[in-house]
């Protein structure tokens, strides 16, 4: 099991085109970590919006009727891609890891699947 910030800064350099990561409570929208980012991604402002982002699609899937769970939900911009992946159980419902990518430089599959080992590892 790794903490919080060695989970992060592991996606950060582990992960080909990482431009950010950040663990978010999105129950408060507030990120309990982050590595990255920068003055054109605040990831703060970033956890908050993906928060609602979240809320969003778990009431959506409630009012459907969907009993399914959320593995991740992806965001594609001209130049990057958002990869929000909500974390299960070990007392982790409520929490999302973010990952802001280049576009250009990311392998969209192999970032997924470095996430899921990344969150199976996380201890919150």
């Amino acid at each position: 099991m790794v903490n919080v910030d060695t989970a992060l800064k592991e996606a950060l350099t582990t992960i080909d085109g990482a431009l950010g990561a950040a663990l978010v409570d999105y129950g408060s929208g507030m990120p309990l970590g982050s590595v990255g980012g920068g003055k054109d991604l605040d990831l703060a402002v970033a956890a908050a919006g993906n928060t609602d982002v979240v809320r969003a699609k778990v009431r959506t899937m409630d009012m459907l009727g969907l009993k399914d769970e959320i593995e991740d939900i992806l965001i594609t911009l001209g130049g990057q891609y958002h990869l929000i992946r909500l974390m299960k159980g070990r007392n982790q419902d409520g929490f999302f890891l973010y990952l802001a990518l280049d576009r250009g430089r990311a392998n969209l599959a192999m970032a997924r699947h470095q996430l899921k080992k990344i969150e199976s590892e996380l201890e919150v």
